[in-house]
């Protein structure tokens, strides 16, 4: 619900671990598509596209539309009126005449248009006379004909590479002959709920908390375009649960580990990294909330020791390039606290996996912004906005630990340290 009132946080400085380099939340973005490559493409059937990406453009093997065609029912006509009926032409059904002048077909809408041809009159504007003639108002040349060709010729470019395919660009390539498309494949995505204090079902008991994140990251894995396999809880304690669970994320392109990304006494997984000899993309974020966000890069699926705090990070690195191994694993860290998962993966998992699909970075619109919140000295302020007129106003409910506001807004504001209240901010389009 839009509120003007939103309490304003303490402007305390999240805090950062020891040799991280935050960087801009705007740069995060870019980092994290810029990294991925796309995956190797394949030819599917039509059916089964839905939500992937183009690998390449779609080009019409055909024109289209691939002959002269009624826009109307009604009658195709040759010279002025009024007009003897030759012919009747249906849909789906051509006919081989050719139109003298004062000659005319019956045709449908969808028809081939007859040689000889000028126009077509429709149907309602006809008027039988005797002698089997018609006759009405005549149409200007080329009237309610759609010529072939005239939306796409032979070989024009429809949708470029990097295009989502949804119902009309499935629809579109069906109509220009295509029955297969040049694809990439969904990113597989393992993800992985840290923390013993988390309960899966019903009203926690006290001093435990319901777990929000293993529902909501799967479906913000199929929003961006993902495969998602089921959840993995992973308890803080014994210590290397979370190595062993890293180690074992099967087949995945992308593992997402939530929790243990900060510098509490059961945040393993910084520490994990590096003893792997990741390659630390983004680690941390100048931004509220989702400071502690990270993006990784593994060799080779490199698998993380069970004791991998303790393993030399050059020594990682030398082994996998002596083994000859390719970087080809990403781990996404988001905090543990709900909303700031949210902003976290809005800002990390979902143009890393624009980026292995083959997608552009999706450009953000701007608009202004109107409420009560205080900006950040050298930090981006995400709140969830709702639509108000041109405009949008900041929704209440968005402490990082809070999801109402993303529930009920219809964007992201990313809230630059110098805005004021109703100056324009880049807004991330949500769905919920």
């Amino acid at each position: 619900m839009p509120s003007a009132t939103v309490a304003a946080p303490s402007a305390s400085p999240p805090r950062t671990p020891p040799g991280a380099r935050p960087v801009s939340w705007a740069r995060a973005r870019v980092l994290a598509h810029g990294a991925a490559r796309p995956a190797d493409a394949r030819t599917v059937p039509l059916g089964e596209a839905a939500g992937l990406t183009l690998a390449e453009a779609l080009a019409a093997l055909h024109p289209l539309p691939p002959f002269d065609t009624s826009a109307m029912d009604g009658y195709a006509v040759a010279g002025s009126g009024p007009w003897r009926v030759r012919a009747v032409v249906r849909a789906g059904v051509a006919w081989n005449g050719v139109l003298g002048a004062g000659e005319c077909a019956e045709i449908s809408t969808g028809a081939q248009v007859p040689a000889g041809a000028c126009a077509v009159l429709p149907l309602e504007s006809v008027r039988a006379t005797d002698g089997g003639l018609v006759s009405g108002p005549a149409p200007a040349p080329g009237r309610h004909v759609r010529r072939a060709g005239e939306d796409a010729p032979a070989g024009s470019r429809l949708a470029p590479a990097g295009s989502r395919v949804g119902p009309a660009l499935l629809g579109l390539a069906a109509s220009c002959g295509h029955d297969t498309l040049t694809v990439r494949p969904r990113p597989r995505v393992a993800v992985l709920v840290t923390g013993d204090e988390l309960d899966r079902s019903g009203v926690p008991v006290r001093g435990r908390v319901r777990d929000a994140l293993g529902p909501l990251v799967p479906a913000l894995v199929a929003e961006f375009g993902g495969e998602c396999g089921p959840v993995r809880h992973v308890g803080d304690r014994p210590a290397g649960r979370l190595a062993d669970a890293l180690r074992t994320a099967g087949e995945a392109d992308v593992v997402v580990v939530t929790g243990s990304t900060s510098v509490g006494a059961t945040d393993q997984l910084r520490r994990l990294l590096g003893g792997a000899g990741a390659r630390m993309v983004v680690d941390t974020v100048a931004c509220r909330p989702g400071h502690p966000m990270l993006l990784a890069e593994l060799s080779g699926h490199e698998e993380p020791p069970q004791h991998a705090e303790a393993l030399n990070r050059a020594e990682a690195l030398n082994r996998a390039e002596a083994a000859g191994l390719a970087p080809s694993r990403w781990v996404v860290g988001l905090p543990g606290n709900p909303y700031a998962a949210l902003v976290a993966a809005r800002t990390l998992l979902g143009p890393l996996i624009a980026g292995l699909s083959g997608r552009p970075l999706a450009p953000l619109p701007h608009a202004p912004v109107r409420g009560r919140l205080r900006p950040v000295p050298g930090l981006t302020r995400l709140v969830p906005v709702a639509w108000e007129g041109a405009g949008a106003e900041i929704a209440d409910g968005h402490r990082s630990a809070f999801l109402r506001g993303a529930a009920v807004g219809d964007a992201l504001a990313a809230i630059p340290p110098d805005w004021t209240d109703g100056s324009p901010a880049p807004l991330l389009l949500t769905t919920g």
